[in-house]
């Protein structure tokens, strides 16, 4: 009698052919992050029950670059370099659920499929996009990281320009940012396969990093801007007040997270125009 394996599809005999290995999965990254403030009414539009806004500084959003080595447990994705290497550009707000502050990543946008797959574990609303952004090196005319150094980011989706940031380091810091500071608060959703019946899976969950490391922080100021597309709505995060921009490099390990509840989204949320709702399931918060 046959099986097939592997942590995600396309399952085979061997598992060989997995979009994405079982975790730990381990990252190496460079960090550019600008924080700003938007107003929280576009930040509350953003939050399904039962998440709330942030008590302290509800408007307060981090948009982050990232550009990303990735590996499983052994490491073997390293040399093959394919397989680890990846960019994205993701979103970040805060939430209050029980009275504890979580970050919410609530827009994100990568260049390789099998990082989409592992936000589809955990709960990252990834798309395809393009991302860039300057990297530094201690020779030639790339920025130093030092006072004065200026970085350069760049967001793009179905071939629209998104956003775009020039961040300027002023001096180091003792921290990289707030708003991402927090553990996050996800969804997992996934819509039933039969028509009108809500979802099949429906999870809030808490998750972050098993272990991190990181180098010195630096601050400095961003001129960020945001650009409207037909099919984007990052740009309604529009920028109010400038906060700060940060650069750092980090190295973290994600091994798993935990549910806080189950079946507590509205059906109706989830059904195409035209379509009766579907009864609300029943909310069973999580039990530890």
């Amino acid at each position: 009698m046959s099986s097939v394996r592997g942590f995600f599809h396309p399952k085979s005999a061997s598992g060989a052919s997995s979009l994405i290995p079982s975790p730990p999965w381990r990252y190496s990254g460079d960090l550019l992050t600008v924080e700003y403030r938007t107003d929280p009414a576009r930040v509350r539009e953003l939050l399904p029950e039962p998440l709330e806004l942030a008590d302290d500084d509800p408007g307060a959003v981090a948009l982050i670059w990232a550009d990303w080595q990735s590996c499983s447990a052994a490491g073997e994705e390293l040399l093959d370099p394919v397989r680890s290497q990846y960019k994205e550009a993701f979103a970040v707000v805060r939430c209050r659920y029980q009275g504890r502050t979580y970050s919410r990543c609530v827009y994100i946008w990568v260049d390789k499929d099998f990082a989409i797959a592992r936000g589809l574990h955990q709960g990252y609303p990834k798309k395809l996009g393009s991302i860039h952004q300057t990297r530094p090196h201690p020779y030639g005319p790339a920025p130093r990281i030092e006072a004065g150094a200026r970085f350069g980011a760049t967001l793009a989706a179905a071939d629209r320009r998104l956003a775009q940031a020039v961040v300027t380091l002023r001096e180091p810091s003792d921290t990289n940012g707030f708003v991402n500071g927090h553990p996050m608060a996800h969804h997992r959703w996934l819509p039933s396969i039969e028509r009108g019946k809500g979802l099949a899976l429906d999870e809030l969950i808490e998750s972050g990093a098993d272990s991190f490391e990181g180098g010195q922080p630096w601050v400095g100021e961003a001129e960020l801007e945001l650009f409207e597309a037909p099919t984007e709505e990052l740009a309604r995060l529009e920028v109010r007040e400038p906060i700060a921009a940060y650069y750092r490099q980090v190295g973290v390990v994600w091994d798993g997270g935990r549910l806080l509840e189950s079946g507590m989204s509205e059906a109706c949320s989830f059904r195409a125009p035209g379509e009766s709702p579907a009864p609300r399931p029943n909310r069973s918060p999580s039990h530890d």
